[in-house]
């Protein structure tokens, strides 16, 4: 799998937590959008897209399977994140 596109757009909405929303093109093939970048206790994040259930739980919608692609994909959206914010500035 390869990440063929990172897009970010910084959210400035008084949220602390919440910093931007990414999509990514995998293959050239396929988009995921709305993974949020969140600043938590312990750091930056990401929250995959979900959906809210009928018993009022998020359920992701779309998740890496393996731990290794999950580090892969925070430190590349984390990297375009901090990029926006210096072509913010």
């Amino acid at each position: 799998m390869k990440i063929t596109d990172i897009r970010v757009r910084i959210v400035n909405n008084g949220n602390d937590k919440l910093k931007a929303v990414a999509s990514i093109t995998i293959d050239d093939e396929l988009v995921v959008h709305d993974i949020k970048v969140i600043n938590g206790k312990d750091g930056y994040f990401l929250s995959m897209p979900s959906r809210k259930t009928a018993e009022g739980e998020f359920k992701d919608i779309v998740h890496p399977i393996k731990t290794e692609v999950r580090e892969m994909l925070k430190e590349k959206i984390l990297a375009a994140y901090e990029e926006a914010q210096k072509n913010q500035q």
